[in-house]
């Protein structure tokens, strides 16, 4: 099941849900409308654990989530839910695969009438404190969104993250390809990709950013749309910027190359150096860009602004040649910025990958004639130097994942170290904030070099 598929899935299951709980509300457990309705939200449980052993539905704020998926307008027509649950202390139900329909009747029904006490309670439904009831079922778990809950599920969260990862560099592919064969990108897939990753940026922003390290060249096109998004979004989230702003720079985001599905074959994928007569038509996809989003459907009003400036520079250059501006949209500098970072880390047939430290480097030269020096800043601090998942080599000759950043000292940020200087694999890895060994310590003390994953046989996600 994509993720277009996925969203409505799973649309379809919380809307029965409610359903079902309106009818155990209003009617006696037996009624043929009751029964109805379970019968229809075992249904549509049951399609949503084919492909996965667990879903579970979660409730942030006003917002509702499933599995990885966010329901944004969702939440809108299911106030009386969200509030039930939340009376209840509930903010995560979830379901595993082998529930029974009893089960589900026994939580709908619980939840529709905590209040019943002993002697109370209608057929199907257990007198007893609410939550003991909905705890004792074999396949269902219900509870608060809690750290120590994320820790236990962090490996089932990366296995998710790349599941997601996985099908947005897919449905940016099928995104693309509407827009190459019909004029106009299709909107729906792309906000439905979008929301999807903004909850991820929010809820696992490290693994997510990760993941747009560790990338299929074959599919560069697709892999970039999906990084400068995740990228963009990210930048924006660090700067307090959240909710459905949030999600229109992401979709820009996606779309700020748009308009190459104009540009010829031959040009796009030219392994040498471009002619100034074929980067003249390069430079044009800008204008194809903006041209595309301004007539698509429900694309926001800062996607084609973005496509047109992305490549236009603080100091005035750049393209469009002669378009002037006093300044540049927020969202176009924090595009510009992941646009540039993912395209000279990427290492494809003509370009060799360059390491974050020298990538920063060149962002920094210019002195803000090319990007605002405070949003490096602020990048180069979300980031680090080695971001979180890149292998490393220490100073002492161990190798090590980058855990986390630490924005005072860029290369000397928190590590998992794997294997000893002498190369042997350990067999209890251990974490070190290289920041706080002292220069008379045994042990490491920085990072040395980043090391190719590949090369040495380790998935750094394993180890976030």
């Amino acid at each position: 099941m994509d993720q277009v598929a996925r969203l409505r899935a799973a649309d379809d299951f919380v809307r029965k849900l409610a359903a079902a709980l309106r009818a155990g509300q209003l009617y006696a457990p037996s009624h043929p409308l009751v029964q109805r309705a379970f019968d229809t939200l075992n249904e549509a449980l049951n399609q949503l654990l084919t492909d996965q052993p667990t879903i579970a539905i979660g409730i942030i704020g006003q917002e509702i989530i499933v599995g990885d998926v966010p329901l944004p307008k969702a939440a809108e027509s299911m106030g009386e839910m969200i509030r039930r649950l939340k009376q209840l202390g509930i903010e995560r139900i979830a379901f595993d695969r082998g529930v029974t329909p009893d089960e589900v009747q026994k939580l709908a029904l619980t939840i529709a009438h905590p209040e019943r006490r002993p002697g109370e309670a209608a057929p199907g439904v257990e007198a007893a404190d609410p939550l003991a009831v909905l705890n004792s079922l074999p396949h269902v778990r219900v509870g608060r969104i809690q750290t120590e809950e994320k820790k236990e599920a962090s490996a089932a969260d990366i296995a998710t993250i790349r599941r997601l990862y996985a099908d947005a560099t897919n449905i940016a592919g099928n995104v693309w390809e509407s827009a190459r064969t019909e004029g106009v990108p299709d909107p729906k897939a792309a906000r439905a990709l979008v929301d999807s990753l903004a909850q991820a940026v929010s809820s696992n922003r490290t693994a997510l950013i990760a993941l747009t390290a560790l990338k299929n060249y074959d599919n560069y096109t697709f892999t970039h749309m999906v990084n400068v998004s995740i990228l963009t979004m990210s930048q924006a989230r660090a700067l307090g910027i959240d909710g459905p702003t949030l999600r229109e720079l992401g979709l820009a985001a996606l779309m700020h190359d748009i308009g190459k599905v104009r540009t010829p074959t031959e040009i796009l994928n030219k392994p040498e150096k471009l002619t100034d007569s074929e980067f003249a038509v390069m430079r044009m996809h800008v204008v194809d860009g903006a041209e595309i989003l301004r007539r698509t459907p429900e694309m926001p009003s800062v996607a084609p602004v973005i496509a047109f400036e992305h490549h236009l520079r603080l100091d005035g250059t750049g393209y469009p040649f002669g378009v002037s501006r006093t300044g540049l949209n927020i969202g176009t500098m924090l595009c510009s910025i992941a646009d540039v970072y993912d395209a000279m880390r990427s290492q494809r047939a003509y370009q060799q990958a360059f390491p974050s430290d020298r990538i920063l480097e060149v962002m920094k030269r210019n002195d803000g004639q090319q990007f605002d020096q405070h949003l490096v800043r602020r990048f180069t601090q979300l980031l680090g130097i080695y971001p979180p998942g890149n292998l490393v080599r220490l100073d002492d000759g161990a190798l090590a994942v980058v855990i986390a950043v630490h924005a005072p000292e860029p290369f000397k940020p928190r590590v998992k170290v794997l294997k000893a200087p002498n190369g042997d694999l350990l067999e209890t890895p251990y974490e070190v904030n290289l920041w706080e060994m002292a220069e008379d310590a045994t042990g490491p003390k920085t990072v040395k070099a980043p090391l190719d994953p590949a090369e040495h046989g380790i998935d750094p996600l394993l180890y976030l």
